[in-house]
């Protein structure tokens, strides 16, 4: 029976598209092959108005080995023989309806794009979004995210060893879940996400297929709203011991040397899977749905080609070697069912109990192929003339400095996120240098090697909502800083692009801005990007979340001896500022959350004067000149240098800069600044080594824990850690 229009647009297809099936197919497809159309060109699979400014950003550089788009995840060279299989992906829409379910399978479906590859995921970071914590159901979605991540990642048995959490209001209803894996592989043993040879068998490997996760990629083109609970069967139920076993098996079948090609089945399913395989490999499939296991009986073809069930994989074998891949996964106690075989024509087509009840062009149906590509208008933002009017005159400085940096260093995006990470296996793999000696990056050990890898995830949205062009570098530059800051080589970038509905124009400004930096600064920073994720339509009756281009950045130490820590170590060494202070409250949390301010521009920011400072930092982090090296961002520098202390306990005494406001000169977040702490017997060659880039000391480490700021007594480092460590778990718990 063929689709109606009226079908067509309640799956989420607009009429012109409907249209162009028509002229694909050459008739009026039937109800199966719509469905199968509606996801594939939904937002979520074919980036349809997003494509067109994605392909801007760069691309190409020395250590990658796939460019981006062409695999599951991004591949790059560290030396060695060994490549970095990394990728960040959202799972915002399932979490904001189910945040447990949600949060976990995100984890899950990452994992599963580095090990589809034949890499070992050996970390798990992530970036969150919530709304205010005194709200009661944003305290539900935090324990529900948290509990689902903790929990997939510790049965999993991968670390989770880094992320960063903000709170604003307008995630409340909207919160972001944003999932990164990253792997190691022998170059060499990668896999690719492809078919061909005509007669290769086509197997199921995994769980068996339910009706959870139905149309989960057309949900993740929706915006959310009172009635998205409705939604419900769209978030998709994840089993970590399932996915264990599965990375297992895949690994050993792939060195049995019997595979053609592997893909993951999330978003769109079997759909997704089937399709991209074989335009990927210019061929055509021949797919038995009867033959799908399944755990739920009577299901429609339709509902096995769209449901987004976790743990499962497509594979391609080469004829004759089925045998093989088959006792290995029978070792693992999984599903290897063949379902189909490879053709020599490009069409793909699906049979239930011998009927065929769908027929189409696999090129048809993707990204690259025949989805629909738009460009879409945008106009600059009203609210942008709200941020022109502030002037930071009109903010009086506060005569209880020491009162404001208390206040300050217990407010949410600031204080230690110690409940959330406590829940978190962080150890696992024992390869996580960051449980004993802290850094800006986390650095991770490649086991059987010297090296180590440095690892962020970064973006600060507010910066972001004030200047999307501006802020979108400086969520690169900070990634970048973070891990110079760490001894390591920033090597590329993948994102994950949280916007809302991209067709509001000031949205889609906001996007397009938000490429426009962020290309620049990976130029700058050599640091291409390597593919990633986007995400609209994150937005509710109350309008969108702040665009927020989170950036997950790897990057290398050829040696693990290389690792810089944060912290302040010696009594009596020096403590600077790489990097130049301003008069710059603009943006701060000190003047968003304590002086109430909504709109201001962002912090000052220079691309060159980022550069330099980077430059700079690496030198003499790489000489050895400095003892610790901890950039300056949310909070300020007295919040950086709060962090600095807590660790061993040591406290610090500093003077302000003349000229600047104390204000600003403690809390304001102008970027490109770094706090270094210097052996006073390298003063001399670590100030040559800084060749021209402006520096300031202000200051000593003490061995008696005291702070004192303009020979002020601020009181006592353990203080100040029990205010800081307490704060968040006050809110939650």
């Amino acid at each position: 029976m063929t689709a109606t229009l009226e079908q067509a647009i309640k799956l989420g297809l607009r009429e012109e598209e409907f249209e162009k099936i028509k002229h694909v197919l050459g008739r009026t497809p039937n109800f199966t092959e719509t469905a199968m159309y509606s996801v594939m060109w939904s937002e979520h699979c074919s980036y349809k108005n997003s494509i067109k400014w994605l392909k801007t950003l760069p691309r190409d550089g020395a250590k990658l080995l796939v460019k981006a788009g062409e695999e599951n995840a991004g591949l790059v060279d560290i030396g060695d023989g060994l490549g970095c299989v990394f990728k960040i992906e959202s799972h915002n829409h399932p979490s904001a309806i189910e945040p447990f379910q949600g949060a976990a399978t995100g984890v899950g479906g990452i994992h599963r794009d580095i090990f589809t590859m034949g890499a070992r995921p050996v970390a798990s970071l992530n970036s969150l979004r919530f709304g205010k914590v005194d709200n009661p159901k944003t305290r539900w979605l935090i324990k529900g995210v948290v509990k689902g991540i903790g929990h997939y990642g510790n049965c999993f048995g991968v670390p989770t060893v880094a992320g960063e959490v903000y709170y604003e209001s307008c995630y409340q209803t909207n919160p972001l879940v944003n999932a990164m894996s990253v792997g190691v592989v022998t170059v060499g043993q990668t896999v690719s996400a492809t078919s061909h040879g005509a007669g290769n068998p086509v197997f199921i490997v995994g769980a068996s297929t339910g009706k959870d996760g139905i149309g989960g990629a057309s949900f993740a083109s929706a915006d959310i709203s009172e009635n998205s609970a409705e939604s419900l069967p769209s978030v998709q139920v994840g089993d970590p011991f399932e996915e264990k076993k599965l990375l297992e098996a895949c690994l050993e079948m792939i060195l049995t040397g019997a595979l053609i090609g592997m893909q993951d089945m999330g978003a769109a399913g079997i759909t997704c899977s089937t399709s991209e395989m074989s335009a990927k490999g210019e061929h055509g499939m021949i797919i038995h749905l009867d033959k799908v296991p399944t755990r739920q009986s009577n299901m429609k073809p339709w509902e096995m080609l769209l449901s987004e069930s976790q743990e499962r994989m497509l594979i391609v074998v080469k004829k004759g070697r089925e045998g093989e891949v088959q006792k290995i996964f029978d070792k693992w106690d999984i599903h290897c069912v063949q379902i189909g075989e490879v053709t020599k024509d490009t069409n793909l087509k699906y049979y239930m109990n011998n009927e065929l009840v769908a027929d189409v062009p696999a090129e048809s149906l993707v990204l690259g192929g025949g989805a629909p590509v738009y460009e879409r208008e945008y106009t600059t933002p009203a609210y942008f003339a709200e941020i022109a009017k502030f002037n930071p005159d009109s903010i009086k400085e506060p005569a209880d400095l020491k009162e404001v940096a208390f206040q300050l260093v217990q407010l949410p995006n600031i204080a230690s996120k110690r409940w959330i990470y406590e829940q978190y296996d962080s150890m696992v793999m024992t390869g996580n240098t960051q449980t004993n000696e802290p850094s800006d990056a986390t650095v991770v050990r490649i086991h059987g090697s010297q090296k180590g890898l440095a690892m962020t995830t970064d973006c600060n949205s507010r910066y972001v909502f004030a200047d999307p062009y501006k802020g979108a570098m400086i969520a690169v530059s900070e990634a970048s800083r973070n891990i110079v800051c760490s001894g390591g080589l920033p090597v590329a970038i993948t994102n994950c692009l949280n916007f809302g509905n991209p067709y509001n124009p000031e949205v889609y400004y906001q996007f397009v801005q938000a490429i426009k930096g962020m290309g620049e600064a990976c130029l700058k920073f050599d640091t291409p990007v390597t593919g990633g994720n986007v995400s609209f339509y994150n937005q509710s009756e109350d309008g969108p979340v702040y665009p927020t281009p989170t950036i997950g950045m790897v990057g290398v130490l050829d040696n693990l001896s290389q690792k810089m820590p944060l912290s302040f170590r010696h009594p009596g060494d020096s403590i600077y500022v790489i990097g130049k202070n301003r008069n710059d409250i603009n943006c701060s949390e000190y003047l968003h959350h304590l002086c109430g301010v909504t709109y201001s521009p962002a912090p000052h920011f220079e691309l060159e004067e980022e550069y330099e400072v980077q430059q700079t930092v690496a030198r003499v982090v790489g000489e050895k000149l400095v003892k610790s090296a901890h950039d300056i961002s949310e909070g300020g520098l007295f919040a950086c240098l709060l962090e600095c202390a807590m660790t061993y306990g040591y406290g610090f005494s500093i003077h302000t800069e003349k000229g600047l406001r104390k204000d600003a000169m403690l809390f304001g977040e102008g970027q490109s600044r770094v706090v270094v702490s210097v052996n006073p017997d390298l003063h001399a060659l670590f100030e040559a080594e800084l060749k021209g880039t402006p520096f300031i000391k202000i200051g000593h480490v003490n061995a008696n824990k005291e702070i004192c700021v303009d020979d002020e007594s601020w009181g006592f480092v353990n203080d100040w850690r029990e205010a800081y460590d307490t704060a968040l778990e006050k809110l939650l718990v």
